[in-house]
């Protein structure tokens, strides 16, 4: 099993919020900022694909779902371009101040940054590339936007926008956790696709992507929606909400679970280990010294160093360099 264990990625999430809480302030903005639009894609797609009348009167069910199913893009290019979402930084800020890698003072400079620089990117591209551009300017697509926004804002209750945030950004965290554990590009890929996709299919809110949804609707003449409402309806709430789904319900848990009375984590980097899969098939116990194309296996008593097969030479993995031990394991206090 080529990943790496939930131990060692919730002591890499730990290290990631260290890293970003280093960043300097002007990068950190404008890598929010950035942010904005590539998950703006993700939006904009949706919207698109769900504007089939026959079936939001037919089966509604089915084209959320499939509108859900490109969503994800957004998300995938956020994480392997390795800008900074507001709700993802939830996860990492919050593990790493529990481990005490970072000040409260560091969770919350970074958050208030990536919030507001994701709100300035998403608006950016709303106003700029879909407004401006026309790409929702034929009726069908203007309808679908208002719809969308109704069903979003002004349909649920306060409370029920407060609890469906928490669901939201609860899978979105989980979809980040487990592309941290994965080792190559299609995996990541695919850890983040269908939880990410499931949050939208359920109608779950998140508050970035409100950030696109709502905004929209009110370009397009929504007639209820002003700013002021969708601020006290919709921005607090699911910020709220978020905050406690990718938080507690990740952050804190996983900290508990993997990162108390454990000591220190060691993370190997190297592409050509057997560790992980020895952990999850216990110990094969035999060996292999001439056919290079088989398992070379760990003898249990006697230290070996020992690979599983590959195209090439053993390779040490960048994020190595990147989140060292050196560079963001250390503690304070």
């Amino acid at each position: 099993m080529d990943a790496f264990t939930t131990q060692q990625t919730t002591e890499l999430v730990s290290r990631i919020g260290c890293k970003k809480a280093h960043m300097r302030l002007d990068k950190l903005w404008w890598n929010s900022f950035m942010t904005g639009p590539l998950l703006g894609f993700g939006c904009a797609i949706t919207l698109s694909t769900e504007t089939a009348p026959w079936y939001q009167d037919n089966a509604p069910g089915l084209i959320r779902t499939i509108g859900a199913l490109f969503f994800p893009i957004g998300l995938v290019m956020i994480v392997l371009s390795g800008s900074d979402l507001f709700t993802s930084n939830i996860m990492f800020m919050t593990t790493a101040f529990l481990h005490r890698r970072i000040s409260i003072i560091d969770l919350l400079k970074n958050w208030v940054i990536s919030f507001f620089g994701n709100l300035a990117g998403m608006l950016f591209f709303m106003a700029i590339i879909t407004g401006y551009g026309g790409v929702f300017q034929m009726a069908v697509y203007k309808t679908e936007t208002i719809n969308f926004a109704t069903m979003k804002v002004v349909d649920p209750g306060w409370h029920q926008i407060f609890l469906r945030a928490i669901g939201a950004n609860w899978l979105v965290c989980f979809a980040v956790f487990i592309s941290i554990s994965s080792r190559e590009i299609a995996s990541k890929i695919i850890a983040i696709w269908w939880p990410t996709a499931t949050f939208v299919a359920l109608g779950l809110d998140h508050v970035i992507a409100n950030m696109y949804f709502i905004p929209m609707a009110i370009w397009n003449g929504h007639p209820q929606i002003t700013t002021g409402y969708y601020i006290w309806k919709s921005m607090i709430p699911t910020t709220l909400g978020n905050i406690i789904g990718g938080g507690l319900f990740v952050g804190v848990a996983y900290w508990y679970l993997y990162l108390t009375g454990e000591g220190d984590v060691e993370v190997d980097f190297n592409t050509g280990g057997i560790g992980l899969a020895m952990e999850a098939g216990g110990p094969m116990g035999r060996t292999s010294q001439n056919d290079k194309n088989v398992i070379e296996g760990q003898d249990p008593i006697e230290e070996k160093v020992s690979h599983l097969p590959h195209s090439g030479g053993n390779m040490t993995s960048g994020i190595s360099r990147e989140l060292s031990a050196d560079k963001y394991a250390k503690r304070k206090g």
